[in-house]
């Protein structure tokens, strides 16, 4: 539903914070999201899919600009927004850190754990049939910190 501005005037809205159990409801309930990072002076946020399990959010990108800034300073937020007018919206934002998952120097189980749940998001996943190719990294962020906020228009 989408309001005038004159309605909107009218509205004055509720805010408050989402519990922790609401929060990893509406992480786990999304599979896209944003992933923000940070280099010296610079920050960046880029969209991903991603996969939660646990105090995990498994994510793919491919090899650039955000990999070797992670790989520098591997603390990174992630948000997720479930919006459905202008004051009625729920967002959870993740901070914690990004670690690489690779079959060859990562623990052998946090990559098939992070392989199996892609590939259930996304079953093409490392296949013949990947429909994104050349994301060819697996990682997950560590849930440290979880925090969510709602809003609705009240009258």
């Amino acid at each position: 539903m989408t309001h005038t501005s004159t309605d909107q005037a009218r509205m004055t809205p509720t805010f408050r914070e989402l519990t922790d159990q609401e929060s990893r409801a509406l992480l786990s309930g999304h599979n896209a999201g944003r992933i923000a990072y940070s280099f010296h002076d610079r920050v960046d946020i880029q969209p991903i899919h991603y996969v939660v399990s646990g105090n995990w959010l498994y994510g793919r990108t491919s090899h650039g600009g955000k990999l070797t800034t992670l790989a520098h300073n591997p603390w990174c937020a992630f948000e997720v927004d479930e919006v459905r007018d202008m004051f009625d919206w729920d967002s959870v934002v993740v901070k914690g850190h990004l670690e690489l998952l690779d079959p060859e120097s990562a623990s052998e189980d946090a990559y098939e754990e992070g392989l199996r749940l892609m590939r259930a998001l996304v079953s093409g996943t490392f296949t013949d049939h990947d429909p994104v190719p050349h994301r060819l990294i697996l990682f997950r962020v560590h849930i440290s910190e979880i925090t969510g906020r709602s809003a609705r228009p009240t009258r």
